[in-house]
């Protein structure tokens, strides 16, 4: 095998082979073991980045490796035109776990947005509305783009797609005055992760399901990021009382492999036939394993329940934090593993001392740290994080 021989650093090499689409990191990972990363120095970092909510059971998880191991020494890839028991006993925990009727696996949670958009204007046509909230991230493809409200992702690509528009977050009366007999479909995060860990209303979720129930359109809950129990439910729409017709996920359900879903109801079950639409890498047995794996840590064997609990200790010392201190943070939101502390500040200083305390925390909507840890986190590694993160808001 070929070897690149260069003296110059990774940093270096990077800039001149990849677009420049990303803001790396400063830190070149060697490794990873359970909720921490080792960088090539050898320094060990708590991550409660966790991938961007991929890595659910965190780095190395030991049956993680075996399941992936057992699958690929016996294929990797056989393409969708056969049937494979592991890409079977996926979808029938996937649909057993959120009450659909049927499923589509893909790579990505894009793709399982464009797959959602299709199969509505299959079944309702090209002239009736279709919407997203302000503030939603849905994903970078054109369909998804074109739901995605924040107008930084959206610059410079148009013109998107026809006949999606925008419903102010949270914002009943806007809702009641769009929502009607000629919409399609309301896609929406009941936690917004890009947009700043944003929760959908109780009122609003209420008056959604009221006007859907009236004129039929559907619901479609992103659960690409607030999924598989990262809010400690299986998916963030479970906090309320409302069944969704179509669920999309994707990030930890392939336990660090690329793996996405569509989830439909017995509505849409129907609608698509025989190559209308397809994949030819979606739900690969690989990463099927390891989503087997997944599914039965966080829902057999007592991960989710622990989120929940550890999440609500989470939000209670990160509010006793914000009293302690409340001209530096605004506001604690989410739920879970899922978690925002929106700062009266740019947070970026914040994650760079974090970094400096070994700690690796996102910043999202410029002012909102994000927490997003492995769902495997205990309480030992909590009190770790909110000693330090104690420690950087004190001195900023």
């Amino acid at each position: 095998m070929e070897e690149i021989n260069c003296t110059r650093s990774v940093f270096e090499r990077d800039r001149e082979v990849f677009l420049h689409t990303f803001n790396r990191i400063p830190l070149e990972i060697d490794h990873g073991e359970g909720v921490f990363l080792f960088d090539k120095k050898g320094d060990k970092y708590l991550d409660f980045f966790s991938g961007l909510a991929v890595n659910a059971l965190g780095y190395a998880h030991p049956k993680i490796v075996e399941a992936v191991n057992r699958q690929i020494s016996k294929f990797a890839h056989l393409s969708n035109s056969y049937i494979t028991e592991v890409q079977v006993e996926f979808g029938e925990l996937m649909l057993k776990r959120s009450g659909m009727s049927k499923i589509f696996l893909a790579n990505s949670g894009t793709e399982a947005i464009e797959g959602a958009l299709k199969i509505i204007r299959k079944k309702e046509g090209p002239d009736k509305k279709i919407f997203s909230l302000t503030d939603s991230f849905h994903g970078r493809t054109y369909g998804a783009l074109t739901l995605t409200a924040r107008k930084k992702y959206k610059t410079g690509f148009e013109p998107l797609l026809p006949n999606i528009d925008t419903i102010n977050f949270n914002d009943v009366n806007d809702l009641e005055k769009k929502a009607g007999a000629n919409t399609a479909a309301v896609f929406l995060e009941f936690i917004q992760g890009e947009g700043g860990v944003n929760e959908v209303s109780a009122s609003f979720v209420k008056r959604l399901k009221e006007l859907k129930d009236q004129y039929g359109f559907a619901v479609v809950s992103d659960s690409i990021q607030c999924g598989i129990g990262r809010t400690g439910k299986p998916f963030s729409h479970n906090y309320f009382d409302i069944e969704p017709d179509i669920i999309a996920t994707a990030k930890s359900i392939g336990g660090g492999l690329p793996l996405g879903a569509f989830m439909v109801s017995e509505k849409f079950a129907d609608v698509f036939d025989v190559g209308k639409h397809g994949t030819t890498f979606g739900g690969n047995p690989v990463s099927c394993a390891a989503g087997k794996v997944v599914l039965h840590e966080v829902f057999e064997n007592g991960l989710m329940q622990s989120v929940f609990d550890l999440g609500l200790y989470l939000k209670k010392e990160l509010a006793r934090i914000k009293d302690s201190y409340p001209q530096k943070i605004k506001e604690v939101r989410g739920k879970g593993f899922m978690v925002g502390v929106e700062l009266n500040f740019e947070g970026g200083k914040v994650v760079e001392l974090m970094r400096e305390k070994k700690i690796l925390v996102n910043c999202t909507n410029g002012n909102v740290i994000r927490l997003l840890p492995p769902l495997i986190l205990n309480r030992e590694n909590l009190d770790m994080f909110l000693s330090g993160f104690e420690e950087t808001i004190k001195v900023m």
